[in-house]
């Protein structure tokens, strides 16, 4: 069995320290630190031959020789010691070879490639997942950031869990670091801890990872609690010591009796935990029920029931605070018996009972199930874990449907935060149901199929009926009672449910419903449209038009686009308007550049060209004006282009997107002409006339991204005209690149490729 989790406490020169490590070793010289991985890591591993191991550290040592912590040590000592925390969870060598590496390819110039070629491809593709999660803020006021952050999290453990594993592991030793930041900066880490990994850590089932963290969380977020927490628990801890000695002086002789054979021992809540009630409950510390807990060990699953029988026989058990978490097992695989008991002293106090593979899931949740390579299914490791992850799976689920951030983000933090406290029912089958505290019966109803939800007209718990906001209890037996004469659920019922499954399911209806009705209030108003301005859409409902509006407006169907129109998402103006400019487009290819200029000089109307261009553009009803290409957002071939008669300057060209055109005045609006590209005389064959164009690159800043992204445009022989780089405290770049191109054709090419760059988070073109 694992060493437990204890709590050392001194004071020294009126300061009061707290050890609170799953893995006491926060820092020493390197290579001792790297003989107690060794030494940890031969405890558990079957294989002898950790050469690799040894090379990861080498590589490592050079790479961070010149880099220091902010503590003055050197900077290597951080991920020997991550490698420290997962070589105490006994995970694989993979996973201790890239905690070694996880910030070599950040801070360094060792690339992706290197590590796969010396360490293969696995250990190169968790590295890689560290590292993008590397830049990830927590700031809880940019709601759109904090959603990315999570998508990418969740997608990193879809891909290999080990990487949010190693992630905790990183975390979890800055914090034990976190003395040499800034007040401020201690305060962010501690929060975004205490909101995101710990409960993390918690979903994953490792507590020997959450409870430090909560603790050293509350160190900074409570200094004041937290000090007075541990100072009190270190003046009583003569008379606590006693006490849960005598305990389990008795409980080991009363089961000796009995013939069970154990591992027994005593020990305090951890700090936050005591906080937590004494906050919640508005209770003093003596008043805490479950301070002291006692924990049972036993062989298997029928020594854990014979072992309450004695000890209930033994000790008065308080009605009500008797939990079984091995018929009902948490969300996070955790098991165990766990009942309150009174003393003969008259002192409350916990017992946890389990078995040693009970005990092992608890204290290392996902990772103490981990296989070298295969499990016994023949799946890899992280896919078998996962399957045993519904809630995870569920959250996968939801990252891939909700297109709203804000949605996103509140069903992830209710999902990882419900966690701990959890109601129990059962269908009328016998079958548990696991839901957050505070759960009715609609919660209960989406948690069997979103179809009995939205046709539930009532609920009967225990055979009795009860009002649908009813908060369910432990043990319950639950019956839906369904119509087909249903109208669906009710606005209502999002004020009363508690999870985010019943929350999501409810809102996806409303959807569903008011998309048909949007969808024929849209159709109406783009008929509507058409008849004012003299045609009809069934001219304009042409493939080959639709299709360019579903992807200017980033639809993927006709009738998507009509629900937002419906709902004044998008006007009709714009989608006909962009209909009977395709349609004129396709049209004018269809005459050639002779019948052109001849239809135009029947008019009275000239062509006019860019000066020295091949070319040139077309503009209606102006006759030899000089024409030039707007500077702030550089129209180029293949762009939807307007012409605007300057006062003094002949006719400037815009794109139609431009924002100084979409923003123009309204008594300005009358100086707008009709402009388009003249095909040229090659067909488009002479790709030697080039065009302005300017872009914006968004990305993670690391080294070697300039370098990336100026190899595209050497690919395709071009030069950068300039390029402007401004980085934030974040973390975060903005690039803006100026270069010359035939035609959108290349840009977008170009583009394409850029957008192919790690850490390239998004990219636009000038817009005015």
């Amino acid at each position: 069995m694992a060493d437990e989790k204890t709590y050392t406490m001194s004071v020294d020169d009126d300061e009061l320290n707290i050890s609170v490590s799953t893995d006491p070793v926060v820092s020493g010289e390197p290579e001792e630190l790297f003989e107690k991985l060794i030494a940890q890591i031969k405890t558990y591993h079957p294989s002898d031959d950790l050469t690799q191991i040894r090379k990861a550290y080498e590589l490592a040592a050079e790479a961070h020789k010149d880099q220091r912590r902010r503590s003055g040590e050197p900077y290597i000592i951080h991920p020997l010691c991550v490698a420290l925390i997962l070589a105490h969870l006994e995970m694989d060598k993979e996973t201790i070879i890239a905690a070694i590496l996880h910030d070599i390819v950040e801070d360094t110039e060792i690339t992706l490639e290197d590590v796969t070629a010396q360490f293969g491809a696995e250990v190169a593709l968790l590295v890689d997942g560290v590292t993008k999660l590397t830049q990830l803020s927590w700031n809880a006021d940019k709601v759109e950031i904090q959603a990315e952050n999570l998508r990418h999290m969740l997608l990193a453990m879809a891909k290999d869990i080990r990487v949010i594993l190693i992630k905790l592991a990183d975390r979890l030793h800055n914090m034990r670091t976190l003395e040499y930041m800034s007040t401020a900066k201690q305060t962010e880490k501690a929060r975004e801890t205490l909101e995101i990994y710990s409960p993390l850590a918690s979903r994953l089932g490792i507590s020997k990872i959450k409870i430090e963290l909560d603790d050293l969380s509350l160190k900074y977020l409570e200094p004041d609690a937290y000090n007075d927490l541990v100072q009190t628990l270190a003046s009583t801890q003569e008379q606590r010591d006693a006490f849960i000695e005598q305990i389990i002086s008795e409980m080991r002789e009363g089961l000796e009796r009995a013939g069970i054979q154990m591992q027994i021992y005593g020990r305090v809540k951890h700090l936050f935990s005591i906080y937590k009630k004494m906050r919640n409950k508005a209770k003093s510390l003596d008043q805490i029920y479950d301070l002291f807990a006692v924990r049972i060990i036993v062989e298997d699953l029928k020594d854990c029931y014979a072992s309450l029988g004695v000890i209930h026989e033994m000790y008065t058990p308080i009605p009500g605070r008797f939990k079984d978490y091995i018929a009902m097992p948490k969300p996070n695989m955790y098991q165990s018996l766990h009942t309150t008991l009174i003393s003969s002293q008259g002192i409350p106090f916990e017992v946890q009972i389990r078995t040693y593979a009970m005990h092992r899931t608890a204290e290392y949740g996902i990772a103490a199930h981990w296989k070298y390579k295969e499990s016994g299914s023949g799946k890899s490791a992280s896919e078998s874990e996962l399957e045993k992850m519904n809630w995870l799976r569920e959250l996968l689920e939801w990252q891939n449907d909700m297109a709203d951030n804000r949605e996103f983000l509140t069903s992830v933090k209710d999902e990882f935060n419900l966690f701990s406290d959890s109601v129990y029912c059962f269908t009328p089958e016998g079958d548990v149901k696991s839901l957050p505290a505070g759960s009715t019966p609609i919660d209960f109803a989406y948690s069997i199929h979103s179809a009995v939800g939205n046709k539930m007209v009532g609920a009967r718990v225990n055979n009795q009926l009860v009002p649908i906001d009813y908060k369910l209890q432990n043990g319950d037996r639950v019956s839906i009672i369904t119509s087909q004469n249903s109208t669906g659920p009710s606005r209502d019922w999002l004020k009363i449910v508690k999870s985010s499954r019943a929350r999501n399911k409810i809102n996806a209806w409303f959807k569903s419903q008011f998309k048909e009705e949007n969808i024929l209030k849209g159709k109406d108003a783009v008929d509507r449209y058409c008849k004012a301005h003299g045609t009809s859409f069934s001219e304009l409902n042409r493939p080959e038009y639709l299709e360019v509006v579903l992807r200017k407006y980033g639809f993927n169907d006709w009738d998507s686009l009509l629900a937002a129109i419906g709902h004044g998402g998008l006007t009709e103006k714009q989608v006909v308007n962009r209909l009977m400019d395709e349609k004129r487009r396709r049209e004018a290819k269809n005459v050639t550049d002779a019948d052109v200029l001849t239809a135009l000089e029947e008019k009275g109307e000239r062509p006019a060209r860019k000066e020295g261009g091949k070319g040139g553009i077309i503009v209606r009803g102006v006759d030899d004006l000089a024409v030039r290409f707007s500077k702030c957002c550089n129209p180029l071939p293949g762009d939807e282009i307007v012409g605007f008669v300057t006062r003094g300057r002949g006719l400037s060209i815009h794109r139609s997107d431009c924002i100084n055109i979409m923003n123009l005045p309204e008594y300005e609006r009358d100086r707008l002409i009709e402009a388009e590209w003249m095909a040229p005389a090659d067909g488009g064959k002479d790709r030697k006339q080039k065009y302005g164009a300017e872009i914006q690159v968004y990305a993670h800043n690391r080294k070697g991204l300039v370098l990336d992204i100026s190899k595209v445009f050497t690919g395709h022989d071009i030069d950068m005209t300039s390029m402007n780089v401004r980085t934030n405290k974040k973390g975060r770049a903005t690039l803006s690149i100026a270069f010359d191109v035939s035609g959108t054709d290349e840009l977008n090419h170009i583009i394409e490729q850029i957008r192919q760059i790690d850490s390239v988070l998004d990219i636009e073109r000038a817009t005015g």
